[in-house]
């Protein structure tokens, strides 16, 4: 290389500062070659000397110990519900496998935080399981477990459980959904019931279930479902323990969904029913209700069952003298205690101004025919300004009571 004449700002020479510069660079360039021969691989700006810097093989890899600790192994006469519990050093990379007696695989969920296995549903009566766990790496010498169990006999003692609704129904924005059991479902027992039944609406509302009595318990949302929701529900209640050696018998899904929005309102200041449809008033009606002897329930009902034609008949309810037959068009029942919303031709005249029933809300036959022809199960009624208050369970009268009330019926 020639060494090219520098000139500085005063003119003097300056091959000395190049000349050491030259000499620096080739030390530099002596030190970053030097090293073993035998390597092909740098060392030096994020190079890799292959197997570790020093050319070492990598370590093998660890494998972790893994156990099944619950149910234990050859167990026998474990629930039908039983979680598979397990071990492990590396939960992330653990794996769990479950196969019935047929070599079936069992469907379920891995929570790798908690270690268990759940199985989506009750296992079989009787049979015998087969838990696998892998640990890292899978299958390798120490690394997998093998257990097996055997599921209780089918018990004698077993709980129906059945859903007021069934598939493919459309209801109102009040109805709520009712799951009934066979027999009284102890305190101490619901709250673990109760985490086995889940509602899926869409749009997603908050709800909550709501025991009304020992043997039934219902679901309702915050406020009134949204018009036209999707409601899916599942009761897992299959193999689960109910009380005094009682167990589910079965699980129970329901799908189905909330038609319009129809929503009636009656006050007795002004003897009318505003009838509002998805938030629009459509109709003024008339009525008569419950005179001051057999006055109407001020409240908040549903509509629970329709009959085009019936007869009312209580000759064996009521003192000698004070009872009635009397045949009905477009009766629509709220109440348990016989209160409905109907037809009557004989109170037409007084529809609008005075209250003459036995405690039901009178319509004209031509109202009453409006009306049945527009409402479903679960189109809500609110009754105001009565001389009496409607008594919880008379009825579905989920919507009579404020949120907070209703939440504290819940075993959860």
């Amino acid at each position: 290389m020639r060494l090219r004449r520098v000139t500085g700002p005063a003119g003097r020479r300056q091959w000395r500062s190049a000349a050491v510069a030259l000499v620096a660079a080739g030390v530099l360039l002596s030190a970053g070659c030097s090293g073993d021969d035998k390597s092909d691989s740098p060392s030096w700006q994020g190079g890799s000397a292959g197997p570790g810097e020093s050319g070492a093989p990598a370590p093998a890899p660890t494998l972790s110990t893994v156990a099944v600790t619950s149910p234990a192994a050859n167990a026998t006469g474990v629930k039908a519900i039983t979680e598979i519990k397990y071990e492990t050093e590396d939960p992330a990379n653990t794996s769990v496998e479950v196969k019935d007696g047929d070599g079936g695989e069992v469907k379920g969920t891995l929570d790798k935080d908690e270690k268990v296995f759940r199985p989506a549903k009750a296992l079989g009566w009787g049979e015998t399981y087969t838990v696998t766990v892998n640990g890292t790496p899978s299958g390798d010498k120490g690394g997998s477990t093998t257990s097996s169990f055997t599921v209780m006999k089918k018990p004698s003692k077993l709980v129906r459980i059945s859903s007021f609704l069934a598939d493919g129904q459309t209801v109102g924005v009040g109805m709520p959904m009712i799951v009934r059991f066979g027999r009284s479902v102890p305190e101490k027992y619901r709250a673990d019931v109760e985490r086995r039944m889940a509602v899926t609406a869409t749009p997603a509302q908050e709800g909550t279930w709501h025991w009304t009595s020992p043997t039934e318990v219902h679901y309702r949302p915050k406020t009134y479902w949204k018009p036209y929701t999707k409601i899916f529900y599942k009761v897992q209640l299959a193999g689960v323990p109910m009380g005094d050696g009682w167990y589910g018998r079965s699980d129970v899904t329901v799908d189905l969904k909330v038609g319009r929005a129809f929503v009636m309102t009656v006050d007795n200041r002004t003897k009318h029913m505003t009838v509002k449809q998805d938030g629009k008033t459509i109709k003024s009606i008339p009525v008569s209700l419950g005179k001051k002897s057999t006055p109407s329930s001020s409240g908040t009902m549903v509509i629970i069952e329709k009959k085009r034609h019936t007869v009312f008949d209580t000759m064996d309810e009521l003192p000698k003298g004070e009872g009635y037959r009397t045949e009905i068009d477009f009766a629509q029942r709220i109440t348990w205690s016989g209160q409905f919303v109907h037809a009557a031709r004989w109170s037409e005249g007084v529809q609008g101004h005075s209250n003459v029933s036995h405690g039901c809300v009178n319509v004209s036959e031509a109202m009453g025919k409006w009306l049945f022809d527009r409402t479903m199960m679960g189109d809500p009624i609110t009754v105001k300004g009565t001389e009496a208050k409607l008594q919880n369970g008379n009825g579905w009268t989920d919507w009579n009571m404020s949120w907070d009330q209703y939440k504290n019926g819940s075993a959860l």
